[in-house]
């Protein structure tokens, strides 16, 4: 896990903080209670505006690997195609961000397939890409971004897994989903063979507003609406970040939890 500025370790804990100018950022990360390592892993590094939260699959140590992979892949990869960001349109920064993420994708892939027929790895991500104003939001998987403006929670992105496309089109609750026998089923995720690709949008960030990225651990414990309560907390960013994956752990903590908070700072 990559992370600027001071760090916070416990014995089930890691997180941080980290600024720069016209933000603000802190993370933490919890490895729950029944799980004995943490396959989530965070990548937030303040100089290139690049946050983003990735959660593992595989089995074993191999989805801890896939994670970290991702993190440690993302900044090299953007600082590959560092020169089409530059005065680009949305439209052209959402197409090199997507074309990041997808060579990202391509060599987790070639990583799993190295592990022979019986190995398979993979991971979610939701990357927050902050240039000014804007942040474009790219994901593939369950991990998601949430913002609050206002005191009002919204999701930004859509869950690539089975239950995901049910709550979308109103087949089932997202109560319902939580418990559906095909929950956890992804439809995308980092490392598959070449398909979709990974859904990217743009949003602005106003002063106050507050950008969650987060893993399932945090969503399949907490409902939006503690969500929306917790996230709000405090006039620090890090007492919401401790809030949220505090309550999430007392809540079952049956799976690893996460969540990165990005703020607009005042100007």
């Amino acid at each position: 896990m990559r992370l600027d500025g001071e760090e916070e370790v416990t014995e089930d804990r890691i997180g941080g903080q980290c600024s720069d100018s016209g933000f603000h950022a802190c993370w933490a990360s919890d490895v729950g209670r029944v799980r004995k390592n943490n396959e989530d892993a965070v990548l937030a590094a303040s100089e290139d505006g690049l946050f983003a939260v990735s959660d593992g699959m595989g089995g074993e140590e191999a989805g801890e690997v896939a994670s970290r992979l991702v993190v440690e892949w993302l900044p090299e990869t953007l600082a590959e195609h560092k020169a089409r960001f530059e005065n680009a349109d949305v439209a052209d920064a959402e197409a090199a961000l997507r074309d990041v993420v997808l060579t990202v994708n391509d060599r987790m892939r070639q990583q799993s397939e190295a592990l022979g027929p019986n190995k398979k790895m993979g991971a979610t991500v939701v990357i927050a890409l902050v240039r000014g104003s804007l942040v474009h939001i790219a994901h593939m998987g369950d991990s998601r971004a949430y913002l609050l403006r206002d005191g009002k929670l919204e999701q930004l992105t859509v869950d690539h897994s089975v239950v995901g496309v049910l709550v979308d089109r109103a087949a089932i609750t997202p109560e319902q989903a939580k418990k559906h026998p095909m929950r956890g089923q992804l439809l995308r995720y980092v490392g598959m063979s070449r398909g979709p690709d990974a859904d990217v949008r743009t949003v602005e960030l106003r002063e106050g507003d507050r950008l969650m990225l987060c893993t399932d651990g945090l969503t399949d414990s907490l409902p939006d609406r503690e969500i929306e309560r917790l996230l709000g907390v405090g006039d620090e960013i890090a007492m919401a970040c401790q809030a949220l994956v505090g309550n999430a752990r007392a809540a079952g903590g049956k799976d690893n939890v996460t969540a990165l908070i990005v703020e607009k700072a005042a100007a």
